[in-house]
């Protein structure tokens, strides 16, 4: 017989939330290697072993146990994060060295998890960005080995070593992305109604990405059913970064992209359900889960449209990450019986 109260239930280990996390990727990334080949696949394995290794020795630095804390699967996670952030076709060691990086400065320099600050999947993100603008800015054109069928083991080889395909390979598999493509032509004075007829559009994003979006907000929907996030962050952050891009939008049509645009392109999706849900970095109470998301989703159509970057989710999130602590002291709920 069960003593227990009937009010206090066994919460799910950190090793099961983790790997609920994991399985809800899986849909996003087939869609992901569907759309754009094996490289994805590539770069998570990369950075699944980079991740194992580097936390196997700072744990035998720390003399932790090494089992332990590797098994609890958060390592995995914001690697996986970080590999699907990157470009498919990038060298195979930034993804490595953006692994070792988020790990590092994002987990263990703060005491490992439940300790640290930023969130380490952006903070390994941004620092590659910021060194490496060229290589992160290299994306694979969406849909070329659907539609030209182009060797999937093609990108393998760039990933590996590049010097094996000849530029013109390389440059015929490349391109900006669509966000990056926008603010690149308005800068020229290019109307969005002649820049959206490029090939790398679909109908509502970037063509392949919004496929993958669909992907990813599947995964969401089944953390949402599995209550391993709240609803809380996802809608605040969709719901802010469609109502401002609406707002400019219904101002100058021809100059800021659809509302649906900025929501199905870039990260959007990725990061509503998996990272600024992040149980660490982000804010514990509901209302400061509210006003978090809605703060990134401002920050990330700013940064998008007046910043120096075509995406803003990983310099939002980490902005936003450092007035978490605030956040929650000034939405604490009241303690009943207190005034």
């Amino acid at each position: 017989m069960d003593n227990r109260s009937p009010y206090i239930v066994d919460a799910p280990s950190v090793s099961v939330i983790m790997f609920k996390v994991l399985l809800a990727l899986i849909p996003g990334i087939a869609l992901y290697v569907y759309a754009f080949g094996l490289g994805v696949i590539l770069n998570i394995f990369l950075a699944s072993l980079t991740v194992i290794l580097t936390e196997s020795a700072i744990l035998a630095i720390r003399k932790l146990p090494i089992k332990v804390f590797i098994l609890d699967g958060s390592g995995l996670v914001a690697a996986w994060l970080l590999a699907l952030s990157i470009p498919s076709i990038a060298p195979w060691w930034i993804i490595v060295l953006g692994t070792l990086l988020c790990i590092t400065f994002g987990k263990h320099v703060y005491g490992g998890l439940g300790y640290n600050l930023f969130n380490p999947a952006m903070l390994g993100y941004a620092i590659l960005l910021i060194s490496f603008p060229l290589i992160m800015s290299q994306w694979q054109i969406p849909n070329s080995f659907i539609e030209n069928n182009i060797e999937w083991f093609d990108q393998i080889k760039i990933i590996m070593n590049s010097s094996l395909l000849s530029k013109e390979t390389i440059d015929a598999m490349s391109s900006a992305t669509p966000l990056d493509y926008i603010k690149t032509q308005l800068t020229l004075n290019q109307p969005l109604s002649v820049i959206q007829q490029n090939k790398i559009f679909g109908f509502l994003g970037g063509k392949g990405l919004e496929l993958i979006s669909l992907g990813y907000l599947a995964g969401g929907l089944y953390l949402l059913k599995e209550k391993i996030i709240s609803w809380h962050l996802p809608v605040s952050f969709l719901a802010s970064l469609f109502i401002i891009a609406s707002i400019f939008y219904s101002i100058a049509p021809d100059t800021y992209a659809s509302p649906l645009f900025h929501v199905m392109s870039g990260g959007s999706i990725l990061c509503a359900f998996f990272i600024i849900t992040d149980p660490v970095s982000g804010p514990t109470t509901p209302k400061g889960k509210i006003y978090f998301g809605i703060a990134i989703g401002l920050l990330v159509f700013i940064i998008r449209i007046f910043g120096g970057y075509p995406e803003g989710v990983a310099f939002a999130v980490l902005i936003m990450n450092i007035f978490v602590p605030l956040i929650d002291s000034l939405t604490q709920p009241r303690i009943f019986g207190h005034k």
